[in-house]
């Protein structure tokens, strides 16, 4: 059938008034999606693993490729917004086939060895047309296919990341110690293109959207949201995750250097960076499961509180085996918050806004990532070690803490005014 947007659905997997039969297509179409980000989130890590030796290239400075990986995330955000829109009025596979060409043609720019082309590869290539292609797009077209378990598939999907970090990072500081890492970049690239376009090819177009009115399509639009605008609702959850996610960045995307200031080896620094996302992924199942029953604001809470009490262990430990515990510990606590905002905004407004307000928000998220990762760079170029940035973190969580509790507060006053169970 054709929606009102334009876009191909699928009748086959929902009834016109009625729940999303979540059957083999619906949880095909996030395995898919879960296989196309865990290889385009590879060129992240990339930067991760060779952060020491790309900046030795570029005369020893860190913040250079702290910023390329903070344009890369800024890019993916960005380009969400507006890949979104363009994947909700044609498909997320035409959006895939793009997102996986240009993380080729990225991986082609940045290799060449100067900073303005590690910049602009990963900025615009690779983050904007790329990732930015990608992540809100799929996550979006995910959860059009799932009503009861939402939760658990937007879960699963945004685990890709994790299972990028837990895959590249040890091939990639073997690849760099071999070849170097401009080669490990262009291979990357070309295998990227060649793992994406196909699996994004194969995407169905997704159900149709559920009737106005009914439970699955959400609150009715032009509606307030916790008792507050609609819009000002949206704005403040996403302050909340670009607040939370600049200290979600900092260990991610600094942990080998981190490791080696401290006479860690960088081979033991890329298999605790594999440890801390290989954790995320399962406990980010976890965290689906959750959702589903408490929520997704309450989630995006609970996530906060623990990933907080991360940063604080990253701050006190020195030690490998400690840096080991809290790595798998830190990649325990912060893997739901991301999935469970994206839940929180599909609960909370209408489904036939998801298109936009899903990118919007993972929009701020991905630039709170770009924040932490560059943020870093910086602070340790100024101060010599990663403490301040480390502090900074904390801080930035504490004042996301302070809008959740606020917004989780707004929601279960209204509950209570309402009746049990039913999202205000």
């Amino acid at each position: 059938m054709v929606q009102g947007n334009g876009e191909q659905r699928g009748p086959e997997a929902r009834a016109p008034d009625g729940p999303a039969v979540e059957g083999r297509a619906a949880w095909a179409t996030a395995i898919a999606a879960t296989a196309i980000l865990a290889v385009s989130f590879g060129a992240p890590q990339l930067l991760v693993v060779a952060l020491v030796p790309i900046a030795e290239d570029l005369g020893a400075v860190r913040a250079v490729p702290s910023l390329a990986a903070s344009a890369a995330y800024f890019g993916a955000g960005l380009g969400g917004i507006g890949m979104g829109w363009i994947a909700g009025r044609t498909s997320a596979r035409l959006t895939g086939l793009l997102g996986g060409a240009m993380i080729a043609a990225g991986c082609a720019l940045a290799s060449g060895g100067a900073a303005w082309q590690l910049v602009l590869g990963y900025g615009l290539l690779i983050g904007l047309l790329g990732n930015g292609a990608l992540y809100a797009p799929l996550m979006t077209h995910v959860s059009h296919w799932f009503d009861r378990r939402r939760g658990t598939a937007i879960a699963l999907v945004s685990s890709g990341q994790y299972v990028a970090g837990a895959l590249w990072p040890s091939l990639f500081e073997r690849a760099v110690a071999g070849i170097g890492w401009q080669r490990t970049m262009l291979g990357y690239g070309l295998l990227a293109a060649v793992v994406i376009m196909p699996i994004a090819a194969w995407l169905p177009p997704p159900p149709a959207l559920p009737a106005p009115g009914s439970a699955a399509a959400g609150p009715p639009a032009g509606g307030r949201v916790l008792g507050l605008p609609a819009n000002a609702a949206l704005l403040l959850l996403a302050v909340a995750s670009f607040l939370c996610c600049i200290p979600m960045a900092m260990p991610a995307a600094h942990l080998v250097a981190f490791c080696g200031d401290l006479g860690i080896a960088a081979r033991q620094g890329a298999l605790m960076l594999s440890l801390l996302l290989a954790m995320a992924f399962l406990a980010r199942q976890a965290w689906g499961w959750v959702a589903d029953r408490i929520g997704g604001l309450n989630t995006v809470l609970a996530g906060n509180v623990l990933q907080a009490l991360g940063m604080v262990a990253f701050l006190a430990t020195q030690d490998e085996a400690g840096l080991f515990l809290v790595a798998g510990l830190f990649g325990l606590g912060f893997s739901g918050i991301v999935p469970a905002y994206v839940l929180a905004v599909r609960e909370l407004f209408p489904a036939a806004e998801a298109a936009w307000r899903v990118p919007c928000l993972l929009f701020l998220s991905l630039s709170g990532m770009a924040a932490g990762a560059w943020l870093a760079g910086v602070l340790y170029d100024g101060f010599g070690s990663y403490a301040v940035a480390w502090r900074v973190g904390i801080a930035a969580n504490l004042a996301a803490l302070a809008i959740l509790a606020g917004l989780a507060a707004r929601q279960g006053g209204r509950r209570r005014a309402v009746r049990p169970g039913i999202a205000a």
